[in-house]
């Protein structure tokens, strides 16, 4: 008996730091990834920028539940300070890991409720995770981020209406900014990862715990 159970112990030993190396390494990845941002120029001003460091956070998400996939976007952002450093006062930082939490955890938790998990399941969860974020997007950059950016930066909110008019010229207003600049970066952005992750997924099925 004494020996079985030391047996089960070792296994649980195997268990817990193969999933503390797949965070490790998923989150080191999706920080080299975030310091690989660029903007979109058609969609929005140049401080909005994408990235795909969701990517292995959401695989990270999808396979070992959604409290790694935060786990895995905090060593992310840590990555990216130590690397690259912050240009937004750590309010960008910030955001992305509020909205890459926001994205993954639902997604996970949504594919891993499914005894029978399959790619349909990772779609509906990514199309969840897609629709809370680009809604938590507008929320908080309407009422917390961008007059945060403001007072990190000495700037009005009618400063960012200007740069979202560049971009959209019926950006008129906050309401517009968020409308016609949050909503369609967003859903451009995690639409993006979604359908990639959609294509790469039976390669990393081999890696989804309990696929």
């Amino acid at each position: 008996m004494s020996e079985q159970v030391l047996r089960s112990g070792n296994a649980m030993d195997r268990s817990r730091t193969r999933t503390i190396t797949q965070v490790a390494m998923l989150g080191a990845v999706a920080g080299v990834l975030m310091n690989l941002e660029f903007p979109i120029p058609f969609l929005a001003p140049s401080f909005y920028q994408l990235d795909f460091s969701e990517i292995p956070v959401l695989v990270g998400s999808f396979a070992m539940g959604p409290l790694a996939g935060v786990i895995i976007e905090l060593v992310k952002i840590l990555v990216h300070l130590v690397t690259k450093g912050t240009l937004t006062a750590g309010v960008g930082d910030l955001a992305n890991f509020i909205f890459g939490c926001t994205f993954v955890v639902p997604a996970g938790l949504l594919y891993r409720l499914h005894h029978v998990k399959s790619r349909r399941h990772a779609v509906e969860g990514m199309a969840v995770g897609t629709v809370l974020t680009t809604a938590a997007a507008c929320l908080m950059n309407a009422f917390v981020l961008l007059p945060a950016y403001g007072k990190a930066f000495g700037m009005p909110i009618e400063a960012f209406i200007e740069m979202g008019s560049a971009v959209h010229s019926s950006v008129d207003s906050l309401l517009g900014f968020v409308a016609l600049i949050i909503v369609p970066f967003n859903l451009f952005k995690y639409t993006l990862t979604s359908v990639i992750v959609f294509f790469i997924y039976k390669r990393i099925r081999v890696v989804l715990k309990g696929d």
